[in-house]
């Protein structure tokens, strides 16, 4: 099973970025956190280990009217809050890798329609933030 939708862009890594953001932001949502992966791992590993990975940075993504539904429902769902968006780029790649989770995911660790509910919300919002990444 895979527990992402994911896409390669032909893009460099700070369109990719920026983009990203963009398409989120078009779905209504915002970026709650940052985490560049790369920093991370050149402070902590080392240059060599932050050059293996490449350019890789995680958005935290946030959809305050699905949040809220979601947190309604069943508290415990803020465990797997914001949903991770994933933008990464390795050294020598053709293109930007950009990876969302699939929020099917919350679906299968709770059996409340409501939760189910706001899945459905937050997959079609992500896969079309997406599909504008692709298409343009």
């Amino acid at each position: 099973m895979s527990y992402t939708h994911t896409v390669t862009l032909p893009l460099d890594w700070d369109q990719a970025v920026q983009r990203t953001r963009e398409a989120l932001a078009a779905q209504g949502f915002g970026i709650l956190s940052e985490i560049d992966v790369r920093a991370t791992f050149e402070a902590k590993l080392g240059s060599e280990a932050a050059d293996e990975l490449g350019d890789y940075v995680i958005l935290g993504a946030c959809n305050p009217s699905l949040a809220s539904r979601a947190l309604s429902a069943e508290p415990d769902m803020g465990a797997l809050l914001p949903c991770n968006v994933v933008v990464r780029r390795g050294a020598g790649d053709a293109g930007t890798t950009v990876q969302a989770i699939d929020p099917q995911t919350m679906v299968q660790l709770s059996d409340s329609p409501a939760v189910r509910d706001v899945a459905n919300d937050a997959d079609t919002r992500l896969r079309a933030a997406l599909a504008a990444l692709q298409s343009g």
